[in-house]
């Protein structure tokens, strides 16, 4: 249990060194007036565009909670799923163990608007499920249509990737797809029982999952310069794979294997024009949204610890609880 414990933080902090030492290697030349020069190269549009693309995202991702509770059939304020679901992916994108931290957040969360254990479980199943399902989808899009894109990185992937397997990606999809409408038996793991997702739940996770991704792809594309830029779509790829290896890394915020993978990625673009798009990427995804998801916690700690006097005090005077709204 003790390995368990620390086994992916020491896998996290290993990664994170490895990723820094291959990076400085790449980067030592650039000073910190090329940065300054990247950052006021930007354009006023590009900075919006960023934002947006920030908010679209982050929009996105409020859908993975609202589509899981559509399929549990239960109701929640827009608003509480809203907050919920930012703070949830503020807190877990720049912790790491996205999954584990973001169970713990939905957990106190949703308990608190009535949801079980069980429930939340499958939620939380549910919402990588989405995620996961949109990176195959987009995956096997840009492979079939852009499929000389990975090709950037064949020094370093374990294996050949082509059209072929973005068809096999999209049969996957395909595949998925069928299982709504087979109605096939619900899967069990320990306590949960996972019902498969009935037709309209996955034509919204079809949209939603790849939305999220294209909005936060969005914000390094649109922060980056004209001059060696490849296009949304290489863009938009070399990001699913610096994600993915990011979250499989389990290093927090991704912190060095998402610069490694983009400076590899973007060969025939200045490398401080790259950094400085991550920063804006950072600082936009991860570290403005993240003092805001500490501010919601601060506050709905502070909602639920004023909530329980009030309770409290309403059985000593009635001798029965206060009803919940």
């Amino acid at each position: 249990m003790a390995v368990k414990k620390y086994l992916w933080p020491v896998v996290g902090l290993a990664t994170i060194g490895f990723s820094v030492w291959l990076l400085y290697h790449e980067l030592r030349g650039i000073s910190f007036a090329d940065l300054k020069e990247g950052f006021a190269a930007i354009p006023l549009s590009g900075w919006l565009l960023s934002g947006a693309s920030t908010l679209l995202a982050y929009a996105a991702l409020a859908g993975y909670d609202h589509i899981a509770l559509l399929h549990l059939k239960r109701k929640v304020h827009w608003l509480f799923i809203t907050l919920c679901s930012f703070t949830t992916y503020a807190l877990s994108h720049n912790v790491g163990a996205s999954v584990v931290s973001g169970a713990v957040v939905r957990y106190r969360a949703y308990v608190s608007r009535g949801l079980s254990a069980a429930e939340i479980g499958v939620l939380v199943a549910l919402c990588s499920g989405t995620f996961a399902l949109g990176v195959i989808f987009l995956a096997g899009l840009i492979l079939v249509f852009e499929p000389d894109i990975l090709a950037r990185f064949s020094e370093v992937l374990p294996m050949e990737f082509s059209t072929v397997t973005g068809v096999a990606l999209l049969t996957i999809v395909a595949l998925y797809v069928a299982g709504s409408f087979l109605k096939l038996r619900p899967l069990k793991i320990g306590p949960l029982s996972i019902v498969y997702p009935s037709p309209p739940i996955v034509a919204r996770q079809l949209v939603i999952g790849p939305l999220e991704l294209i909005g936060a792809a969005g914000i390094i594309y649109f922060a980056l310069p004209e001059a060696g830029n490849p296009g949304f779509v290489v863009v938009l790829g070399i990001f699913l794979v610096s994600f993915s290896a990011a979250l499989i890394s389990h290093a927090p915020g991704g912190l060095g294997v998402l610069e490694l993978v983009f400076v590899m990625g973007l060969p025939d673009m200045d490398p401080a024009d790259v950094v400085v798009a991550l920063l804006v990427f950072r600082l936009f995804y991860l570290i403005i949204p993240f003092i805001g998801a500490l501010f919601v916690i601060l506050f709905f700690e502070r909602s639920q610890f004023t909530a329980k006097p009030t309770a409290a005090a309403g059985i000593v005077k009635t001798g029965r609880p206060i009803p919940r709204p």
